[in-house]
């Protein structure tokens, strides 16, 4: 007999048919010199980000890419969730990447750790989500190197109690 997170799970699948088939299949922005080496990166849409080799007024941009792979897991993640009709109080994703030592110094390791509260939540379907996200939509891990290793771990906290 099917449980009910069973049938949950199975009808996310189902429901992510055409998931980010919306997505422009190029992107494009701009990266502008400020001065030292400091440049102003710009989406067609207007968001900034400030990339600085320094770090001294912006970030640097491995550190954007590691806040990448945690931002579209995030959004697979609550996207996801909320499919299978999980109520999301908190949401949190801890991240860090362990690059190699020598040039060029890509990301060997990243290990993220989840912190999420609601109700609904399971690890049956944290599993998933987690596996459907790196095995299929995160376009972020996806566009990484294949010998990255990653781990993602979570916990779930008990929900609030309502008076």
């Amino acid at each position: 007999m099917e449980t009910k997170d069973e049938k949950e799970v199975e009808t996310l699948e189902e429901s992510l048919e055409g998931y980010k088939e919306k997505i422009a299949p190029v992107n494009k922005g701009w990266i502008t010199w400020d001065k030292d080496l400091i440049f102003l990166g710009r989406t067609p849409r207007g968001y900034e980000l400030d990339f600085d080799a320094q770090a001294q007024w912006g970030c640097i941009p491995t550190e954007s890419l590691l806040l990448s792979v945690a931002g579209c897991m995030s959004i697979d993640c609550v996207s996801f969730l909320k499919k299978m009709k999980a109520e999301i109080t908190k949401f949190r994703i801890d991240i860090a990447g362990e690059r190699n030592p020598t040039p060029p110094q890509y990301y060997k390791r990243i290990e993220m750790k989840i912190s999420i509260a609601g109700t609904n939540i399971t690890p049956k379907k944290m599993d998933r989500v987690i596996s459907l996200s790196q095995e299929k939509y995160c376009s972020v891990y996806h566009s990484l190197r294949k010998d990255l290793e990653v781990k993602v771990t979570y916990d779930i906290e008990e929900a609030e109690k309502e008076s």
